[in-house]
């Protein structure tokens, strides 16, 4: 296998450029890209914390950023270091057989393979399915990704959308007056998996709540959305991450595909370290 670095740039959640990048490495056998994920990207800071990596990690550029300024600081930095930097679709095809030597195959729909990343995403889904809501803690320790929220925090969600990238994602619920599992105990954060938690605004968190109560029909007239004690809920939830040095996302204006970008930022640190 033909290994080397792929830096993916983008302004926005990573998506495009991400599935760009696989429906044209398809193409290609015997190669194995390492991956570099460059979301949420919106500042020349950011850029240039980018450069510094690429000038480490020296290897193609993809990028989908809408704003000039970033652009341009991007191309530059990128020819000062000749790495081939490329504005994704109609030239990744091209550029890729230069860079790495390979004519691609011209079989279209290759990234549809059933293929060992496939089933990998099958198992990851299996696995966050079972593992939804704080089921099956016994095995935590197999997981990717953990998030501890309190309810409502969109953490069912998001695994689902990193289990569909191939990582195996639990979620367990911080409740009032209950412990977490003891197993969290036992957890290594250094080679077990990357525990997250998610928080939110109360007032908005309280929102959310009733409307939840009132597609299901129920009374309204609960603890479950008192604002005094949501605020507690989320005050005490942000203490046990403290405490135990997780790091934490506020989910409040964030879209699913924004917060699981977050979390892949963090992961990828980790790995790094």
């Amino acid at each position: 296998m033909k290994a080397f670095h792929l830096h993916l740039v983008s302004d926005a959640t990573g998506e495009t450029v991400h599935s760009v990048a696989r429906a044209c490495f398809v193409q290609f056998e015997g190669i194995e890209p390492v991956e570099h994920h460059w979301p949420l990207v919106r500042t020349k800071g950011q850029i240039e914390k980018i450069l510094r990596n690429i000038e480490e990690n020296p290897g193609i550029v993809l990028f989908t950023i809408v704003k000039e300024e970033l652009r341009t600081a991007l191309e530059i930095g990128c020819g000062r270091l000749y790495i081939p930097c490329i504005s994704v679709l109609d030239p990744v095809i091209h550029a890729l057989t230069a860079f790495l030597g390979f004519e691609s195959s011209g079989k279209s729909g290759r990234q549809h393979t059933l293929d060992a990343d496939y089933f990998d995403r099958i198992d990851a889904m299996t696995y966050t399915l079972n593992h939804d809501d704080g089921q099956s803690t016994h095995d935590l320790g197999d997981a990717d990704i953990i998030l501890v929220g309190v309810s409502r925090t969109s953490k069912t969600p998001t695994c689902i959308y990193l289990a569909n990238r191939g990582l195996k994602a639990a979620n367990v619920p911080i409740v009032p007056n209950i412990k977490l599992p003891p197993i969290f105990d036992t957890l290594n954060g250094v080679s077990g998996p990357l525990i997250v938690g998610l928080t939110t605004d109360p007032r908005r968190l309280v929102q959310v709540r009733r409307n939840r109560l009132r597609l299901l029909d129920h009374d309204a007239d609960t603890d479950y959305v008192d604002p005094e004690t949501v605020r507690d809920e989320v005050a005490t939830a942000r203490r046990l991450f403290g405490e135990r040095d997780w790091p934490v996302i506020d989910v409040t204006r964030r879209s699913i595909e924004e917060t699981a970008a977050t979390i892949l930022q963090i992961l990828d640190r980790d790995r790094e370290r």
